[in-house]
Parts: C-alpha cells; sequence; structure tokens
C-alpha cells in the first residue's frame, strides 16, 4: 500500500519537502530541493515494491545516490544538519499527508521507510564528512606548501644579501643592508603569523586584560623598523585616555603586525601609513590606513579569502588576512576594510574594550 501511495503522491510529496526547506532559507537565497531528494523518494518507492513483492530489496542504489547527495550539499557550502533535514522533511512529509489521507502504513512498511532514512542519512552524512576531511587536508598541504615556499624566498634573498655584505661588496647601510633587514623582519613575521594560526586552530588563546598604551608602544617600535626597512613614513595615533581590551597579547601583536605589514607592502614609495586607535565605553578600535592607491570596486572583501594574493608578483602567502580575520572573531571582534578609491584602504580591527567591573576584579586580586 505504501508504495503506490509514494509513487501516486510523489509531485506532492516533493512540493511539500520544498515548502519545508524554503521556510529554513533566507529570503535571499534560492529555494531549491536538491536533485539527490526526488532520487531518494523514487528509490523509496522501488524499495518499498520490492519488499512487498518478498524480493530482495536494493538498498545499494539508495545509498550510493544518499552519498552523491551529501557531496552535493558540501559543494554548495551546507552543513550536515541541512543534510539530515532533507531527509527528514520527506519522512515527516509522507507521514503527515498518509494521515491525511486516511492511508494506514502497517508496521512493515514502517520499518522499511525508517529504515531506507537511517541508511540514506547515514549514507549522506559519512560522504559530506569525507569531503569536508579532504578539502581539509587538501587546504593543509596547499597552506604548508605555501608557508615553505615563502620561506624559502626569504632565507634566500636574507643569505644572498649577508653574502655581499660579508665579502665587503656592500656595507650594512646600504640598500642589501636594507633587503636584508626587511628579509628578517618578515621571516619573524611569518612565523609569527604561523604559530598564531596554530594556536588559533587549536583553540589555545588565553584573553587576559591588557593595557592599551603597553601594547602600542611594542607595535611602534616595530612598525617603524617595518617602515625604515621599505622607506616608508609610518605615523601612531593612539588613545591617550587610560584604556584596557581584554584580548590574547601575542595574537593581538601579530595581527596588527600583519595588516601594517600588509599596508607598507602595497603603500607606494614615498607613502606613509597611519595607525589610529580609538575608544568607545565598550569598544576599542584600530584603524589602518596605507596609500595602495585604492582596490578596484566590489574586491575589498575578496581580500580576506584564503590564499588570496593582492601583489602583481604573487608573493606573499595570501592567508595573512584570513588568518587576521579568525584572530579577531576569536577574541570577540571583527575585522573589517573600507575602499579609498585612488588613495588607499582602511583596515579596521575592532575589539571589546575591558568593562569596569572587569578592572575592579584584576585590581582586587592585585
Amino acid at each position: 500500500m505504501l508504495e503506490n501511495f509514494v509513487q501516486w503522491n510523489r509531485d506532492t510529496i516533493l512540493a511539500r519537502a520544498r515548502a519545508r526547506a524554503t521556510s529554513r532559507q533566507s529570503p535571499d537565497e534560492i529555494a531549491e530541493l536538491p536533485d539527490g531528494i526526488p532520487m531518494f523518494v523514487d528509490e523509496l518507492g522501488q524499495v518499498l515494491r520490492d519488499a512487498k513483492a518478498g524480493r530482495q530489496a536494493e538498498y545499494d542504489q539508495l545509498c550510493k545516490s544518499a552519498g552523491r547527495h551529501g557531496a552535493d550539499l558540501f559543494r554548495r557550502g551546507l552543513t550536515p544538519r541541512e543534510v539530515v533535514q532533507d531527509y527528514g522533511d520527506v519522512c515527516q512529509t509522507i507521514t503527515e499527508l498518509a494521515v491525511q489521507q486516511h492511508v494506514a502504513i502497517d508496521g512493515e512498511e514502517f520499518r522499511v521507510l525508517n529504515l531506507c532514512l537511517d541508511d540514506a542519512i547515514a549514507e549522506a552524512v559519512t560522504e559530506f564528512s569525507n569531503q569536508h576531511e579532504r578539502e581539509a587536508a587538501k587546504q593543509s598541504v596547499e597552506r604548508s606548501g605555501f608557508f615553505a615556499h615563502e620561506l624559502r624566498n626569504l632565507i634566500g634573498t636574507a643569505l644572498m644579501s649577508f653574502d655581499v655584505i660579508r665579502r665587503g661588496r656592500a656595507s650594512p647601510d646600504s640598500n642589501t643592508g636594507a633587503i636584508l633587514r626587511r628579509s628578517l623582519l618578515s621571516l619573524r613575521d611569518l612565523v609569527d603569523l604561523s604559530l598564531a594560526d596554530v594556536r588559533l586552530d587549536a583553540g589555545a588563546e588565553t584573553l587576559q586584560l591588557v593595557p592599551l598604551g603597553l601594547l602600542m608602544a611594542e607595535i611602534e617600535a616595530s612598525a617603524l623598523m617595518h617602515a625604515q626597512a621599505r622607506g616608508l613614513r609610518f605615523s601612531l595615533i593612539s588613545t591617550p585616555d587610560e584604556v584596557y581590551i581584554r584580548c590574547d597579547p601575542s595574537i593581538l601583536a601579530t595581527t596588527l603586525t600583519n595588516l601594517l605589514q600588509n599596508a607598507f607592502k602595497f603603500t607606494h614609495k614615498q607613502g606613509k601609513v597611519f595607525l589610529t586607535t580609538r575608544a568607545t565605553l565598550d569598544r576599542v578600535f584600530f584603524e589602518i590606513q596605507d596609500q595602495c592607491g585604492g582596490l578596484p570596486p566590489g574586491k575589498a572583501e575578496e581580500l580576506f579569502r584564503p590564499f588570496e594574493q593582492r601583489a602583481l608578483d604573487r608573493s606573499g602567502l595570501g592567508l595573512g588576512l584570513s588568518i587576521c580575520r579568525k584572530a579577531a572573531q576569536a577574541m570577540h571582534g571583527e575585522i573589517q576594510v573600507r575602499n579609498l578609491p585612488g588613495e588607499g584602504c582602511i583596515f579596521t580591527l575592532e575589539l571589546p574594550r575591558a568593562t569596569q567591573a572587569g578592572l575592579s576584579l584584576v585590581s582586587g586580586a592585585d
């Protein structure tokens, strides 16, 4: 009986399942039932017919289709929860429609229906997880390869510069010495960025109260060295009041350093980079403005994608800004970029300001 019911009501089942999926989507998403669900309904009917006729039900094809469905949802950027919901919609629609039409589902039919649902969900979620693991492994290999490549480039540049100075063909204060210094600074920052990325992935960040003045003094010293090495000017405009922020000081310093290095890298020769801090009652803002000339329309948000590179020579990892955004989120903040056409960019890192209650607790502990 159930096998005929599913066949006769196929279009209604799919329409109602589509309506359930649509109700969970945001207004700007397209309501579309994935191809795997209509196929599941068709194969479910065949399994029910085989079971009714006493034949060996062919679950393999149903599982293979469910696996393809799971892989398809992964490619669409959906989640395992949505994998489960797709099949749950079909099951709930069938049972509700059967009740409305006064169609009785006997125990054996219900057992087969639940078995098909369970097998399909298990196969789809398994394949979704497999796709996720393969993608994560691919990104890990790419990340390691990019890191090793950039590390080798910087070491090679440093060694060549050092060899020229060692042979007496240039002094430490020459342009060659500046290249050596810039390479060593970049090496240090690259290692710091990699360590910060590892700590963020491991959830090993430690939030603590940090005075803004002390942090900015350290950042300014490092930024001045970077600016001088590239023949640029640097200006810090810091909040004069005594302000504390709750952050991981090492990760925050690495984040700001990376944003500044990014600004130095793309600022035109003899240009200037500004770092401005300001605070409200509950937030602290770090604004880094460069003189890169601006970005093409619509390109600002793309900078935060992993492996996205701005340099024409494709130098750099293309990971720094994505790691900076991950760091901001780990510290309960956010990072945004504003394009100034023909002038440059302003990167804004926003973090929570320590509350008075938090400062009082620290004072009491002391």
